[in-house]
């Protein structure tokens, strides 16, 4: 039975494996450093801003209130696809945890070596070790708690709701929109493309200080793609046209 469980592997190999599991089923829908509502905010501004800016300068200043018309189907797809990848993953969740829940109910001699494994290596050892494998595998509860934290390094303070994560893609685009809308009507001539540098810089610059990344080059490389991106179908609109 036990070698079963393991799959031929000893006790820490098959740690290391389910860790991996639960990495893949703790992987936030934009990253694993924000939370998920901070991170789908500034995605959402950025590619509003980019895909207005882009169709900016294939259709012309004229074309505001096409813009304004487009910007309402891009808001609800935005919204929509972060709330179905949010309610994906926390199935994912869910799913984890109820195969966590199983093994615990039907494989406890396993757990308990799979626990003091665990525990051996971050540096418990003798009867300090047999103490604190007694006392968590004593109470079901606590014990799925720390082998989902402890085995599969998931942290389930983290998770946020769907709805909160497609709020926040929800004040991305509108956040976006009523800045490119600005410059639309305000400054038809270059304000569009000002704005959209603004909103993509402030989003990228922000996202890298709350993730203690380095904000400029953040900046830097996230308006170059932005600039290569609306470059190449301006001139490829160009090339077809003439």
């Amino acid at each position: 039975m036990n070698h079963e469980h393991f799959k031929g592997k000893q006790a820490i190999e098959h740690v290391i494996e389910a860790r991996l599991k639960g990495k893949i089923a703790s992987a936030e829908v934009h990253g694993t450093e924000l939370p998920g509502h901070v991170s789908a905010a500034a995605d959402a501004a950025k590619e509003s801003a980019l895909i207005l800016l882009v169709l900016w300068t294939l259709l012309g200043s004229g074309a505001h209130w096409f813009l304004l018309v487009f910007i309402a189907g891009w808001l609800v797809w935005k919204v929509g696809r972060s709330a179905i990848l949010g309610w994906s993953r926390l199935e994912r969740l869910h799913r984890v945890i109820e195969e966590e829940r199983w093994e615990i109910e039907h494989h406890r001699p396993q757990e308990k070596e799979e626990l003091r494994a665990l525990y051996a290596a971050k540096g418990f050892s003798g009867k300090l070790l047999d103490e604190a494998v007694e006392v968590l595998m004593a109470d079901d509860n606590r014990l799925l708690q720390v082998m989902l934290e402890e085995e599969l390094g998931l942290n389930l303070e983290s998770y946020e709701h769907p709805l909160k994560q497609a709020t926040g893609a929800l004040v991305g685009v509108i956040g976006s929109a009523l800045i490119m809308s600005f410059g639309l009507f305000a400054l038809p001539s270059w304000g569009p493309a000002l704005c959209a540098a603004l909103i993509i810089a402030l989003s990228a610059g922000t996202t890298a200080q709350l993730e203690k990344n380095r904000p400029l080059p953040a900046i830097v490389w996230n308006l170059a793609v932005a600039a290569l991106a609306a470059g190449a179908a301006y001139f490829l609109s160009q090339l077809i046209l003439t």
